[in-house]
């Protein structure tokens, strides 16, 4: 591979795993009404500022983590957030079925994103 593209690799790991993280707290913002009321039948206490709180992780840490400043620390952030979502978004215990698959689905693919950025710490 030439080296000037394999210099470039972990530029665009960066914008891309860090990008889906700032994309998807902006789309939150348009679902707050029901993404606070998730939280609240959780049993989430203050869903609405737990929610606020996290779309602005999302946000930061990813943005943080796709420009490569404080890389470390925004991935270990990331990965905080993903344990926290992954428990309380994607219980598949409650579930049965294609919502259970789905949910399954969902606790994997935050399981590799998690591993992406323990990855990245250790070689930050």
């Amino acid at each position: 591979m030439p080296e000037a593209f394999v210099a470039f690799l972990p530029v665009l790991g960066r914008l891309c795993l860090g990008g889906a993280f700032v994309f998807a707290g902006l789309r939150n913002l348009g679902n707050i009404p029901a993404l606070s009321d998730a939280l609240a039948q959780r049993g989430v206490p203050a869903a609405k500022l737990v929610l606020m709180a996290g779309i602005g992780l999302q946000c930061v840490a990813g943005a943080l983590f796709a420009a490569g400043l404080l890389t470390a620390y925004a991935a270990a952030a990331l990965v905080v957030f993903l344990v926290a979502a992954t428990a309380i978004f994607h219980n598949f215990w409650d579930h049965r079925g294609m919502d259970r698959s789905a949910r399954i689905n969902g606790v994997v693919a935050n399981i590799a994103l998690a591993g992406s950025f323990l990855l990245a710490m250790a070689h930050s």
